[in-house]
Order: C-alpha cells, then structure tokens, then sequence
C-alpha cells in the first residue's frame, strides 16, 4: 500500500484538532501514531511508516465530535483535506464488524484494528502503577487485567482476541509487541502532552 498523494502531518493535524479538543482523545491519537509507525518499521513497511503514522493519528477522527457515527462519519471529514482513498479505508476498517462492514484487507489495517484497543488497555494498567508509565509494564500484568471485565470495561476483550487473531498472532504475543510499539514513543507522547499538544 502506497500513498499516492503524500499529505502533510500539519494538514493532518490540523484536521484532527478541528474535531477533537480533549487531552485523552490527543494522546491516544498520537500514540496509535507512534505505534503504527513502530509496526510498519520492523515489518518491513519502513518506506511507508509516515503513512502508516498519519493513518493511526486520524483513526478516531470523527470519535469525539460524533460518536454514534464513528468511523461512518469520518469519509466526510476526510473530504476537507482530500484524502485519498487508501487512507479512508484504512481509518474506517478498524471499526469492522463494530460500527461498519468494512474488513481490515491490507496487513496495515490488520495492524491498526489489532492494536487500537490494546494500547487503551496497555495505559490504563500503567496509570495505576507507581512509574504511570509502560517502560516497566510486563505482559503478565497486562493479562491479568485483561481477564479482569471490570477493568479498563471500556475496552472490548472481544476486539482485542479478534485482532490477534486477525493479524496472526497469539494474545500474549499481540500484547508484548503492542508494549513495545507504546514504550518506544512514550516520552514522545509525553513532551506533546507537557506542551499543551500544541505542534
């Protein structure tokens, strides 16, 4: 998958701001950014890792301002900075089976549907930690949390078994990358949030 009208992080960011004011909303796009960009380079996508980081940034664009219509109202969104179509179907396929019909085809959009709810998940554990942070996180803590509904309830167990296995992975192993991928970009995200988002 290639991206056959490069656009600008700034444009991108610009339009992801447009619709979404809140702090949490900010950081998870720009986590999902960093993660996305962490899976294309040690996949073998390297040369399309921006793509892929604007694609995670963008994912819950319309999540904020339109929650009943997520991931339906986003190709309209996308019309303001002429998005071309590889990147609207790759947003809206990590709604599939959830809010929309549209399957997660190229192995990026496996990617992107895969590892969206493990982050939130991922992050909610380290916030109760003293550190508040994923550099010290274990699988094994985050699976128990996992198996715990109570927990983070927000994030669906049925999605996350259903991306593992989407992108071919077992459980622990989707968890284990997903940690990685957050811990790389961590202090990243964290400056961004210190500065108010502000880019």
């Amino acid at each position: 998958m290639s991206e056959a009208h490069p656009i600008r992080r700034d444009t991108v960011w610009g339009l992801l701001t447009r619709y979404n004011r809140e702090a949490f909303h900010l950081r998870h796009a720009l986590t999902m950014e960093g993660v996305m960009r962490y899976f294309a380079e040690h996949n073998g996508f390297a040369g399309e890792a921006d793509f892929w980081g604007i694609v995670g940034l963008l994912h819950d664009v319309d999540f904020e301002r339109f929650p009943e219509e997520h991931c339906r109202k986003a190709p309209e969104l996308f019309t303001e900075i002429d998005a071309q179509f590889e990147l609207v179907h790759a947003v809206c396929s990590h709604g599939w089976d959830i809010t929309v019909d549209v399957k997660p085809e190229h192995f990026m959009e496996k990617v992107l549907y895969s590892t969206d709810e493990p982050t939130g998940l991922i992050w909610a554990a380290a916030l109760i930690r003293p550190s508040k942070s994923v550099q010290d996180i274990e699988v094994k803590s985050v699976k128990k949390k996992f198996k715990d509904r109570k927990f983070a309830a927000g994030c669906s167990r049925e999605v996350i078994l259903a991306g593992a296995e989407l992108q071919g992975r077992y459980l622990d192993e989707l968890i284990e990358k997903t940690i990685e991928a957050m811990r790389n970009f961590e202090a990243e995200v964290n400056r961004a949030e210190t500065d108010g988002f502000a880019q």
